[in-house]
């Protein structure tokens, strides 16, 4: 069987170097924040890297709802009804409304909930003053996966590259300027590195938000928008067990890092982040890949081509694998090198180098497990096979993986080496998972849009 020339590689390479490109921005903010903080020393480092980990956490369950609407908007422009596919931006938005509110409501409570975890007394101290700050983000950051997502759908992807891209444009200047004080603004430390993040987002939200109220880049068609309270419901139906998927998937590695890793001590806990940090450089380029893969599946399942589906994802697993392969090589040959970047200026320095050429190396065992889980995720989640996929992560993430990081880091003591292992198995298993989920073919009887049949 061949692929549809409309759904070749050559479509989905031309689809994906945009999104690609905005996902790779998104990881060069996280890196450079990391970077950037470093010379503060090892607890504003493990503050920064551990604080933006959790205000992420606090983002991912409405991120991964609104990551719906780009499979509404491709399913339904598949189908030929652009009318429709327009309502569901704005489902989106409303959700990035909802998610300020609920997020400004929620800063008094931020330091005393970090102060129920067991972090040195410091680092807990400079993460607040980051994390109360940060809060103020997330609205900006739904709202902007709402509208990339919904062009995305669409098969613009260049609109939400660009909003990425101010945004990291935006935050290492701010960076720059607010951290260390120049330019004449006052050194904030930690938290001129939370409002270069805020002021960043906001930056690129409002560009993208602009541009859609102009009714640039898709089709016109007249009518009035006619929003239906069915519709967002409909929307939440297919996006809650996606953004569940996310966040209880997050939730488990959250944990770990928090309440597993941190026990290792704050050097430990600093270079874990790091290595993160490093390896969100193949995971982005591969995640963009595979939402432009998840792109095409929407438009193709609209289309009625499902047929054209398996070898759809067979070209996309094979890019990723070949991204992430290739990343994992780099790994292995110079870890000294990549984790010297973010060295904190202290006596730790040694220490930190000694830990993180353990770590890194080890990280590039997870890389092709991570193209096919990433390829075939977003796969089933184009298809609205969300429900499913929810369960399986559930199930993996915290009767695999949570307990044996307990058992293996802590209880067998083995340290930052097991710890690295478990996300590894984790990831592992996750991939063939999945995998075979959507060899079952279950996700050609689901429908998402409930426009036809």
């Amino acid at each position: 069987m061949r692929v549809s020339a409309k759904y070749g590689v050559r479509v989905l390479l031309l689809l994906a170097w945009p999104v690609v490109l905005a996902r790779s921005a998104q990881a060069v903010i996280g890196f450079c924040d990391a970077a950037m903080t470093a010379p503060l020393g090892e607890d504003a480092l493990a503050a920064v890297t551990t604080g933006a980990m959790n205000t992420f956490a606090l983002a991912i369950l409405p991120m991964g709802i609104v990551f719906i609407v780009q499979s509404f908007a491709a399913q339904l422009k598949g189908a030929g009804q652009l009318g429709a596919a327009r309502r569901y931006a704005w489902y989106g938005l409303i959700l990035a409304a909802l998610t300020g509110a609920l997020s400004l409501a929620g800063i008094p409570a931020t330091r005393g909930l970090l102060g129920l975890l067991p972090f040195e007394a410091g680092v807990q101290a400079l993460m607040a003053d980051y994390m109360e700050i940060r809060l103020l983000s997330l609205a900006g950051i739904v709202a902007t996966e709402a509208l990339g997502n919904w062009y995305g759908g669409l098969g613009n992807t260049r609109l939400h590259m660009g909003a990425a891209l101010l945004q990291m444009a935006l935050n290492v200047l701010l960076n720059w300027v607010l951290i260390f004080g120049n330019l004449g603004a006052p050194a904030l430390g930690v938290e001129g590195a939370a409002w270069a993040s805020v002021i960043a987002t906001w930056g690129g939200a409002a560009a993208l938000g602009l541009l859609f109220l102009a009714r640039y880049g898709y089709e016109r068609d007249g009518g009035p928008l006619g929003l239906k309270l069915a519709e967002f419901i409909r929307m939440l139906r297919f996006g809650v067990p996606n953004g569940l998927n996310w966040f209880l998937e997050f939730a488990a590695f959250w944990l770990f890092i928090n309440l597993v890793v941190s026990q290792l001590g704050t050097l430990v806990l600093a270079v874990m982040n790091v290595v993160i940090q490093i390896n969100s450089v193949s995971f982005m380029p591969a995640f963009g890949v595979s939402s432009a893969g998840a792109i095409l599946t929407g438009q193709a399942i609209g289309a009625g081509d499902h047929d054209e589906v398996p070898r759809l994802l067979q070209r996309t697993v094979t890019v990723t694998a070949l991204w992430q392969g290739s990343v994992g090589l780099v790994y292995l040959a110079i870890p000294g090198a990549l984790i010297a970047m973010f060295e904190p200026p202290t006596g730790a320095a040694a220490r930190f180098l000694e830990i993180g050429v353990v770590l890194l190396p080890l990280s590039a065992a997870w890389q092709l497990f991570d193209a096919v889980a990433i390829s075939v995720g977003e796969a089933l989640r184009a298809a609205g096979d969300t429900a499913w996929a929810l369960w399986a992560r559930i199930v993996i993430a915290w009767i695999l993986f949570v307990p044996s990081s307990v058992v293996f880091v802590l209880w067998l003591e083995g340290g930052y080496v097991a710890a690295i292992l478990c996300i590894v198995a984790y990831i592992g298993a996750l991939g063939v998972t999945l995998l075979w989920r959507f060899r079952t073919g279950a996700w050609r009887t689901i429908e998402l849009t409930g426009t036809t049949g």
